[in-house]
């Protein structure tokens, strides 16, 4: 087995270590990220809605920054949302302030019924700039 190239953003990666998984990996020019969640250095959620995902998505940027890359090049994007039905419009307030300009990424859009007690998480699979270029 190949040993994955595994990108961990600064600060957090006691807390992948303890739940098992790795934050990003690098493989053929992507960069797979795993699912991002509103929580705070400690692992918890933070409980406001729109705050939750402002951090997840700060949370989704330091592994970016960290594997070199910015939301500029991804290319998809799934979200998971707890409750869609009463929670989309106020988490889609807040996604302009990360989203980039258009043209924007893929987008899928899951309601789910749990979140490990986060209400929203982001996953994305980005290209990465020195495979862009060639």
């Amino acid at each position: 087995m190949t040993t994955r190239d595994v990108v961990f953003p600064p600060g957090r990666q006691a807390l992948y270590e303890r739940n098992r998984y790795s934050p990003a990996i690098r493989s053929n020019g992507f960069l797979f990220v795993s699912g991002q969640v509103g929580s705070r250095e400690d692992g918890s959620p933070e409980p406001d809605l729109q705050t939750q995902v402002r951090r997840a998505f700060d949370n989704l940027n330091a592994i970016l920054k960290a594997a070199g890359s910015t939301f500029d090049d991804i290319v998809d994007v799934t979200v998971f949302m707890v409750n869609p039905a009463s929670q989309f419009e106020a988490i889609w307030q807040v996604v302009p302030e990360y989203w980039g300009e258009a043209p924007h990424p893929t987008l899928t859009a899951v309601g789910v019924t749990w979140l490990y007690g986060f209400d929203f998480e982001i996953k994305v699979i980005a290209k990465l700039p020195e495979a862009a270029k060639g």
